[in-house]
């Protein structure tokens, strides 16, 4: 099934209802989506020594991509498959040092950027070892101690990194610290996309968020659009509860409260005076979608205090709506909508990236 999303957003319907409810669609996204974009998959405090390693599932669930982090000695860091190339096993089981990847199973060797090194018993094998005998290699982008890895990314992280610096490069990334009180995750009846849907704009704010309405100013709410990434700039009537931005920054003297940033297809990055609140939508079934929290803090004397405030109230509320919404697009008598061209730039632009990758 073709898309076709107007890219003139005063003309343009969104996605089909059938978007959301047909699991042919849902499988077809994680080839045509997934596999071709970037993902958040932890910082580097996971392989913090030289020669160690972390093995993960990549969006377990839905993906289920065994990936395997590794350290070398000269503190290069890779991202491999986690799967032995010689029958399929596992490789790691679990976070260890180590100076070499040895295969429990039948005893095949790779070093820590998944060359392949040893094997018994194939002295006679011919034409071995051949480069698929080497462990496969992705892409890896490291932001500050966050990293980012990709499986066949369509477009350079990079570029979407570089953006984000232009705003909030002040502040000390690297620095930020990991609060393991603030993780946690919630379950949700409802499509990804839709989660991903009401993120992307501040329309609902003054319908939903009762408590995030009075410390933003509604009627200022900014979304700016980037080819993979786009962000939305709450600010404040206030001079409390604000950036406080050096004299050269693209924003200095306006009252911002928080930055959200949208990466294509769902990952958010929400900076606040406080530090980062990462927000990680996970798809595991066609209704069904795992959100997980992750913050990084700063200063935490600014936790609990303007838009960066009451994170899990504001969530619980998202949901409520999320999951109405799941349930009216089931209807047999709702097709489509249109996009407020002043309120909803963020999710025209989220149908137009999926409309494109799935056509493709």
């Amino acid at each position: 099934m073709r898309f076709k999303i107007n890219s003139d957003i005063t003309k343009a319907e969104t996605l089909p209802a059938i978007f959301y409810k047909d699991p042919d669609i849902f499988e077809t996204i994680k080839d045509k989506v997934f596999l071709k974009s970037w993902q958040w998959i932890g910082d580097e405090s996971l392989v913090n020594k030289p020669e160690s390693i972390h093995p993960f599932t990549l969006l377990d669930g839905f993906l289920t991509e065994p990936l395997l982090l590794t350290k070398d000695k000269d503190y290069l860091i890779n991202c491999l498959s986690n799967v032995c190339t010689h029958r399929g096993n596992l490789l790691a089981l679990t976070s260890k040092s180590t100076r070499k990847l040895t295969c429990s199973y039948h005893g095949r060797r790779f070093n820590l950027q998944g060359k392949f090194e040893f094997m018994p018993e194939f002295t006679d094998a011919k034409n071995f070892p051949r480069p698929c005998d080497h462990l496969h290699t992705f892409p890896v982008k490291q932001w500050g101690r966050l990293l980012f890895a990709g499986l066949n990314p369509s477009f350079d992280f990079q570029e979407v990194i570089n953006i984000m610096n232009e705003r909030i490069g002040f502040l000390p990334i690297d620095k930020f610290k990991l609060e393991k009180t603030l993780q946690k995750d919630f379950l949700i009846d409802a499509n990804w996309a839709l989660y991903c849907d009401n993120y992307l704009e501040g329309f609902h704010v003054p319908f939903v968020h009762e408590s995030l309405n009075e410390v933003l100013d509604y009627g200022s709410y900014e979304t700016i659009i980037y080819d993979h990434c786009n962000l939305q700039i709450g600010y404040s009537d206030e001079a409390t509860d604000i950036f406080e931005f050096p004299k050269n920054h693209i924003d200095y003297g306006k009252k911002v409260a928080a930055y959200y940033f949208w990466v294509f297809p769902n990952m958010m990055f929400n900076f606040y005076p406080w530090g980062l609140s990462i927000n990680i939508v996970k798809p595991l079934e066609i209704s069904k979608t795992k959100v997980s929290f992750i913050s990084y803090v700063i200063d935490p004397s600014k936790l609990n205090k303007g838009a960066g405030s009451n994170l899990e109230k504001v969530e619980k509320e998202d949901e409520i709506v999320v999951e109405n919404v799941q349930k009216g697009v089931r209807s047999s008598f709702y097709k489509a909508g249109r996009f407020s061209p002043k309120r909803e730039k963020g999710v025209h632009h989220f149908h137009v990236l999926l409309s494109k990758y799935l056509n493709q």
